[in-house]
């Protein structure tokens, strides 16, 4: 069974950035495709970003394109995602996910229902 687990939320103000990272336990390279997802109060989890198993590709939601990054180290079993110039929209918790299904090696995704795995959240509050 493979566990993801978030770390690098906290509070910051607006403008500022955070790296957020996701490491992977357990058979972990069993997983491709990975990605970021948000949820703030109220709604419903929303797409943040995807990157391909070669870490060659990568796919973000609108609201965050040119603003976040997402990278990958699968030596490390880890996915990062570097926040800059972060907004008081931008506070949600953040998960990561990772699909265990093969799809390609430079496969992305915005489909909740296509990643099998996911941590348990991390809180990021952007301060106006």
């Amino acid at each position: 069974q493979v566990r993801l687990s978030e770390s690098g939320g906290g509070l910051v103000q607006s403008g500022n950035s955070l790296r957020l990272s996701c490491t992977a336990s357990g058979p972990a390279g069993s997983t491709y495709t990975k990605g970021w997802f948000r949820q703030a109060p109220g709604k419903e989890r929303q797409f943040v970003a995807s990157i391909s198993w070669n870490g060659g590709r990568t796919y973000y939601a609108d609201s965050v394109n040119g603003r976040f990054t997402i990278s990958r180290d699968n030596a490390k079993n880890t996915v990062y995602l570097q926040m800059n110039s972060l907004k008081p929209e931008d506070t949600a918790v953040y998960y990561c996910a990772a699909d265990d299904v093969y799809r390609g090696s430079a496969y992305v995704t915005s489909g909740v229902s296509e990643y099998n795995y996911w941590g348990q959240g991390t809180q990021v509050t952007v301060s106006s």
